[in-house]
């Protein structure tokens, strides 16, 4: 007779912890964070753990979003194109896994989200420091936006820490200098808690970059890397628009925003336009 397929036997040599050797659930505090996840409804309504999951795991991979672009910016600070390609190659997984997110949030049906919705009161994933923080590492920056996190002071100390520091693309730029190309002076010692603002003087660098990729292949692939993000970024955005629209429709956010109308309008931003404008540049 064959053995049982719905049994597996133990290896002997699977270890069994003693009460003096860390655990799997101690290393990862487990309990932490497997009770962050309270609901407010009550009766419990069966859709808000979903919600609630669906933002704590959104919040997890933007941390680690957050330390990969972090070392990026550090490597093109220091020369080190190697490591921050490899940085920005793992940002691309961590997008897709992002955006892979919203196909199980929009399983809630309108009428579900409804049912709970009023128990987020005024609540916002507007409010979000660490999406916040990657807009401004990415180049999007805004001062105003400081005044959100005046009840969170480590939060706001954060973000105006990164508000006055090269984002990603000036980085990149900085670098692309020091190696001898011809970048704009006012692109590199400008004021870097301003939004970034496209020159069309960066674009013959960045044509013969392209024309040439034989000649210039580490820019050409960094340029390529950040293409790559941006487009992601922006399909992002795009999934999370359809998602609101599809649950609540054109209803206003619970944060304040307009809503699908205010998410829309983040879709004209770009990080890196001049990445996106050469191209009509190109065999001209």
């Amino acid at each position: 007779m064959s053995p049982s397929l719905s049994k597996r036997d133990i290896e002997t040599d699977m270890h069994f912890a003693g009460p003096d050797d860390l655990t799997y659930a101690q290393y990862l505090r487990l309990d932490v964070l497997l009770s962050a996840q309270r609901t407010r409804s009550r009766p419990e309504h069966h859709d808000e753990l979903l919600f609630i999951i669906q933002h704590h795991t959104s919040e997890l991979w933007l941390k680690l979003l957050i330390h990969e672009l972090r070392r990026a910016i550090a490597g093109f600070a220091e020369d080190d194109v190697p490591t921050a390609l490899k940085c920005l190659a793992r940002v691309k997984h961590i997008q897709r896994q992002l955006f892979e997110q919203w196909a199980v949030l929009e399983t809630i049906t309108p009428g579900e989200f409804a049912a709970f919705r009023d128990h987020l009161a005024k609540s916002s994933g507007f409010q979000s420091g660490q999406y916040r923080l990657v807009e401004f590492l990415l180049g999007n920056k805004n001062p105003d936006m400081l005044g959100m996190f005046a009840e969170d002071p480590v939060t706001q100390n954060t973000l105006r820490e990164a508000l006055h520091r090269p984002g990603l693309y000036d980085e990149f730029l900085r670098h692309l200098a020091r190696q001898g190309y011809e970048i704009p002076l006012e692109l590199i010692e400008r004021d870097f808690s301003q939004p970034y603002v496209e020159s069309p003087k960066l674009l013959p660098v960045l044509k013969q970059i392209y024309e040439q990729p034989a000649e210039h292949w580490r820019p050409w692939e960094t340029c390529e890397e950040l293409v790559d993000i941006e487009e992601n970024f922006q399909l992002w955005r795009f999934r999370h628009m359809k998602a609101v629209e599809r649950v609540i429709g054109f209803k206003q956010g619970t944060g304040g925003s307009s809503g699908v109308a205010f998410l829309r309008a983040a879709l004209e931003l770009s990080f890196f336009p001049e990445l996106l404008t050469v191209r009509t540049e190109i065999g001209r």
